[in-house]
């Protein structure tokens, strides 16, 4: 694509590597992107759409050094892997964490399949504080190493779930279910009419919920309204509990490197939804 600004990407992410289409450098992007790009849906709480054309995905997170949720942070990531000659695609996924297995959800969720060197690849750099830090190989069963969690993929009937192994005392309930999909190709279109429910309806729980996550080498951030949970390497996990907007709003800009657009708006906004009191 003529029109995308790679050279502003690597900037953003930090990137100074091969600008190839092989493994390594797939390896090395999907590691850098949830680093430096954090995961938020500011817009959407503050009433605002969300735009997917590039033009606005770029000024939004190249320009406005800002972050964005899971179509965002895809859509971005599957322009950056076409422009490097990449056999991309767009996959969409049916949420199912803190759900059944079986739950019928909405396909709310966006994904990436890649085809390199005869193989499949998923990648997804938008799933909040589960986020992928590398791509998987589409081999149901393995488990796949990540820099942060370890992963694996379960098939049944041509449906794949994506599940996370989480740890806990008891073995057998590590795994956990992020999301089911297929393999059918879906479409910019497809993400629009997703991202405009998600970003406007009222049901939605972005318009009411303020979540945010970074994923950073050595540790995890993910906050949901006013709880930051941090995950750090080896398995040791914190939790705290945000007391007033002022503070939130620090968390976000200085923990994770979230830029807010009109911060007194933002401040007002959390006490409005009730996410803080004060």
């Amino acid at each position: 694509m003529s029109d995308f600004d790679l050279d502003g990407y690597f900037a953003r992410i930090g990137y100074g590597g091969p600008a190839d289409a092989s493994l390594a450098t797939l390896q090395a992007l999907h590691a850098a992107h949830p680093q430096a790009i954090p995961f938020e849906n500011i817009d959407a709480l503050m009433g605002v759409s969300v735009s997917l054309d590039i033009a606005s995905l770029q000024d939004k997170i190249f320009r406005q050094g800002r972050g964005g949720y899971c179509f965002e942070h895809n859509l971005i990531f599957m322009h950056v892997l076409d422009a490097l000659g990449f056999a991309v695609g767009g996959l969409a996924a049916r949420v199912l964490w803190g759900q059944r297995d079986d739950a019928v959800t909405a396909r709310s969720h966006m994904l990436l399949r890649i085809e390199l060197g005869g193989r499949t690849y998923i990648a997804d750099v938008g799933f909040g504080g589960l986020t992928l830090t590398a791509p998987l190989l589409l081999q149901p069963g393995l488990e796949q190493q990540t820099p942060h969690e370890t992963f694996r993929l379960v098939e049944t009937g041509g449906q794949f779930r994506l599940q996370a192994d989480i740890g806990g005392a008891n073995i057998a309930d590590n795994w956990r279910t992020l999301y089911r999909f297929d393999m059918s190709q879906a479409h910019e279109v497809d993400y629009r009419v997703a991202s405009h429910f998600l970003s406007t309806h009222p049901s939605s729980h972005f318009l009411s919920t303020l979540v945010a996550a970074l994923a950073l080498p050595e540790r995890r951030y993910a906050l949901r309204n006013n709880r930051l949970s941090t995950h750090h390497a080896g398995g040791r996990d914190e939790q705290r509990e945000i007391a007033t907007a002022t503070e939130l709003a620090d968390v976000l800009e200085n923990q994770l490197a979230i830029v807010i657009p009109d911060r007194a708006a933002f401040e007002a906004r959390l006490r409005e939804k009730r996410i803080v009191e004060t």
